[in-house]
């Protein structure tokens, strides 16, 4: 006896809070429209068995097993969720009780159905560029028997979510340029260690890498290429030559890590530029054996681009890879205050400013290559439109305890992120280093040697201090941001880092101590693994 046909059009829905979403920049019918019964995939997100104890992650990693059968997806949960959506008509892909996903398929008509939603193919603006895509807008909803099981809804539209924070050099515009060798001397990165043990998860939402342009560059630095594997996420690919902007970004991210811990194992995670592909690349990067000492991402749009809900699912995301050890650094962006929003207001951007990040911001670096010394290093900021560090007061997430004595200020307009609140948010930059492409990374993309920049350079810098510490120490050391700020307030200059006081990034300017241009300075390596080496952050591994 064949299974009845579910009435899609008669379902008992409810909404799904922050899952609205406003139209699309530029958005109109694409000339075909969508096709009804074209399959699609999207990932539902289930609430968490029981919440993460703050602060997440400093009393040690927790244990793979540990981790999934406490703080993942409740099992009766998922039956709950797996169960009802079959009973729909949906195919159910994939169910990861650890990262709480469930990946489910149907034909469009279905899924937008059962989700509440109106789906249609339109073409909009990115960054000036037509695309098309999936497109909504307002909110979901879920069937009654998922209300308050299910926490958000990804990748039914799927405009795209972010941009690489990367800037590449204007020929003739270089005043100097580093490897990634000589920067890490520049920032006293410790001798004898080379990342050995340690894995380097590298997100990326487009691009590719190219072996053979890895293996001459590794070369002409004197190194090995490091090991390097490509998984793919949604899809996604490692797919060089398709986009050169995002081609770019893959190549500086891996030659600039690699470079500096040349005997860790890579892997780079390719997924769709979507919420869904991102907040998916990220938690299998997170969950995945064995457990990276690093994540590096590169990516990241305004805060005010996201839905509540994806924004609360990355975050999440990221709130998995604190309890689990690893240390997720993430570029503060390339627009200045603003992150290129354009209502006059400061702006930070995410996911950089989750409190579960490191937040990489930039600056501008005058040193003699052959011997590190450094002449001058202010705040990356080339002027209006030619690229700027990203940094201030986030409006999406609280001030975090660990910054709560080092002067975050309430925003640029009075309020948290400028937005007229009454109180500060979280302060974002962490962290920075060199970033401005005048005086950026030698790299080498589509077999051409270039000069690169951008915050999107200062993620992977980090990631790669992180293998090296983590290879002396013998520690997953999980979320920094608690052992480099304990101890530290207003106008200190924290222990391991050079201070940044000249410059500003717009809104912000550069002072003793933290600021929200660069945080709290750039690094000194030595300086850093002598501090984690005493005992103030980390675990032992295992």
């Amino acid at each position: 006896m064949s299974e009845p046909t579910p009435d899609l059009d008669h379902l008992d829905l409810r909404p799904l809070p922050g899952s609205e979403r406003p139209s699309a920049e530029g958005a109109e019918p694409a000339p075909t429209p969508l096709d009804p019964a074209s399959r699609i995939e999207v990932t539902v997100v289930v609430r968490r068995k029981t919440a993460l104890p703050e602060p997440i992650g400093v009393g040690g990693p927790l244990s793979a097993a540990e981790f999934a059968s406490t703080y993942g997806a409740d099992p009766d949960d998922l039956e709950t969720v797996t169960s009802t959506f079959s009973s729909l008509g949906l195919d159910v892909v994939s169910v990861e009780q650890a990262s709480r996903l469930v990946r489910v398929a149907g034909a469009a008509a279905d899924v937008a159905r059962v989700f509440g939603a109106d789906l249609q193919l339109v073409t909009s603006t990115t960054a000036g560029v037509p695309v098309t895509h999936r497109h909504r807008t307002g909110g979901l909803s879920v069937p009654a028997a998922l209300d308050g099981i299910v926490v958000a809804v990804l990748g039914l539209d799927d405009r795209p979510q972010a941009r690489a924070q990367l800037r590449i050099a204007a020929p003739g515009a270089v005043s100097t340029s580093y490897t990634p060798l000589q920067v890490g001397a520049v920032y006293r990165f410790p001798d004898g260690l080379d990342g050995s043990g340690q894995t380097v998860a590298i997100v990326e939402l487009g691009g590719g890498f190219d072996e053979t342009d890895l293996n001459t560059y590794f070369s002409g630095l004197g190194l090995t290429a490091p090991a390097v594997r490509a998984v793919g996420v949604d899809g996604g690919g490692n797919k060089p030559g398709q986009d050169s902007g995002a081609d770019a970004e893959v190549m500086l991210d891996v030659e600039v890590a690699g470079a500096l811990a040349p005997a860790a194992q890579f892997v780079v995670y390719f997924a769709p530029n979507t919420d869904a592909g991102f907040v998916d690349a990220v938690s299998q990067a997170t969950h995945a054996q064995p457990t990276p000492a690093a994540i590096s991402i590169s990516w990241g749009a305004s805060e005010d681009v996201w839905t509540q809900q994806a924004r609360s699912a990355l975050d999440q995301a990221l709130a998995d890879a604190a309890a689990l050890g690893v240390t997720v650094t993430i570029a503060a962006g390339d627009d200045g205050s603003a992150d290129r929003e354009t209502d006059g207001k400061a702006h930070v951007d995410f996911p950089a400013s989750s409190p579960h990040a490191l937040g990489c911001g930039g600056t501008s670096l005058q040193a003699d290559p052959t011997t590190g010394q450094v002449s001058t290093e202010t705040v990356w900021n080339d002027g209006p439109g030619q690229g700027a560090t990203g940094g201030g007061v986030s409006d999406a997430f609280p001030l975090p305890d660990w910054q709560d004595s080092v002067g975050v200020p309430a925003g640029a307009s009075g309020g948290a992120g400028g937005s007229g609140g009454s109180s500060g948010g979280r302060g974002v930059p962490d962290v920075a280093g060199v970033a401005d492409p005048q005086t950026g990374y030698q790299v080498r993309v589509g077999g051409q040697d270039a000069v690169i920049g951008g915050t999107s350079a200062v993620a992977p810098l980090w990631a790669a201090l992180v293998a090296r510490l983590a290879q002396s120490t013998g520690r997953l050391l999980g979320p920094l941001q608690p052992a480099l700020y304990g101890g530290v307030t207003a106008g200190d200059v924290a222990p391991g880092f050079r201070d940044i006081t000249e410059g500003s990034n717009g809104a912000y300017a550069a002072a003793s101590g933290w600021d929200a241009c660069t945080g709290l300075g750039v690094p000194d390596g030595q300086q850093l693994l002598d501090r984690l080496a005493a005992g103030q952050s980390g675990q032992p591994l295992g």
